[in-house]
């Protein structure tokens, strides 16, 4: 009834760049609303480490990030594809992890609660 399926993971050298999908399927169905509708979000899961959010994005294309992640990450959407992408840089070590998106069940990041998730997508960086 809802999917969302995380791709573009992958083995990358430090300093090169990813750029990680989010397809949405069923999402109108399971709660009524629908993906243009929701904002999404983007956390990862780093080896050790309880899961963190890394960025948000509103229906509307407002992007919004998480201290670390200004600068070297951006998120993206369209609508039409029922896609969001995260578009990482400069890739370091400490950005191995599993990365999960989410859907809002609102237009909006906040709060923070509610979250629909997929299973997520490995990023294993070395130096």
């Amino acid at each position: 009834q809802v999917q969302l399926v995380e791709s573009g993971g992958g083995s990358v050298q430090a300093g090169g760049s990813l750029t990680l999908s989010c397809a949405a399927s069923g999402l109108g169905a399971a709660s009524g609303v629908d993906f243009s509708n929701r904002a999404m979000a983007w956390y990862r899961q780093a080896p050790g480490q309880v899961r963190a959010a890394i960025s948000c994005i509103s229906r509307s294309n407002t992007p919004y990030f998480e201290d670390f992640a200004k600068g070297r990450f951006s998120i993206s959407r369209d609508n039409d594809k029922n896609t969001v992408y995260l578009h990482i840089k400069n890739l370091k070590t400490e950005d191995t992890g599993a990365y999960y998106c989410a859907a809002a069940t609102t237009a909006w990041c906040w709060p923070e609660s509610d979250r629909e998730w997929g299973q997520g997508t490995q990023v294993t960086v070395s130096s």
